[in-house]
């Protein structure tokens, strides 16, 4: 029998990923544009966040689903994520110890991997915000976890709000993060450059004296606070 045959269902190693070029592109544009241009959705509840405001993750998720409080299964997806992957932890918000620390991200930093996203505590948050590897999680606790219980690699997961599937765009910033499904992200992408150029024309304007925006008077009788005819 051979080694895959062997392995557990609960381990998927094998899944496609968004391309590095797309990630690539998608790493210049802020979350806030991919998450106005995707629908305002896709956004992890707030309490995730990066240790440090200047940390910036892009690339494809690596989905794993644990027990709150036992990072086992967060170890094999270091043992088997590629180069550029981000792993994405879902742990139920669990705040009552850390899933990882200075240790895991020194590994996966070694290992090329791109950053972590983690809806649970992690710890040794000094060295980590102060660190070039970009770790996103929901608190700290000094608290270490157990290594003890099964979980899923590379399925489906429910991660701080959000379905996140293996290989799904993942980016984030001071901000947030943001996931896009792998296969709407040519056209996002798209979409995000036009937000974009949209607003740096808007700014511009703002700082030339147009301080108003051209659509708030339409949307003011829309929802019935001016009446026709009548201006702010």
């Amino acid at each position: 029998m051979s080694t895959q045959a062997k392995a557990s269902p609960a381990i998927r190693r094998d899944f496609e990923r968004v391309s590095p070029e797309l990630v690539e592109r998608a790493s210049r544009f802020q979350a806030a544009i991919l998450a106005d241009v995707v629908g305002r959705r896709g956004t992890l509840n707030g309490r995730v966040q990066g240790l440090s405001p200047s940390m910036k993750v892009a690339g494809p998720a690596l989905t794993v689903e644990v027990r709150p409080g036992d990072n086992l299964m967060f170890h094999v997806a270091l043992a088997i994520a590629k180069p550029g992957d981000v792993i994405v932890i879902d742990a139920k918000g669990d705040q009552t110890a850390a899933m990882c620390g200075e240790i895991m991200a020194t590994q996966a930093q070694a290992s090329g991997i791109a950053g972590f996203v983690i809806d649970a505590a992690v710890r040794d948050s000094h060295e980590l915000a102060n660190g070039s590897f970009p770790v996103f999680a929901a608190g700290t606790n000094p608290c270490g976890p157990t290594k003890a219980l099964g979980g899923l690699v590379n399925w489906p997961a429910s991660v701080a709000g959000v379905a996140v599937n293996p290989g799904d765009l993942i980016v984030g910033d001071a901000d947030g993060v943001v996931v896009i499904p792998r296969e709407d992200v040519p056209a996002i992408l798209e979409l995000a450059q036009k937000k974009l150029d949209s607003e740096t024309k808007r700014i511009a304007a703002i700082k030339a004296g147009d301080l108003r925006p051209g659509w708030l008077e339409g949307e003011l009788r829309k929802a019935g606070v001016l009446a026709e005819g009548e201006v702010l």
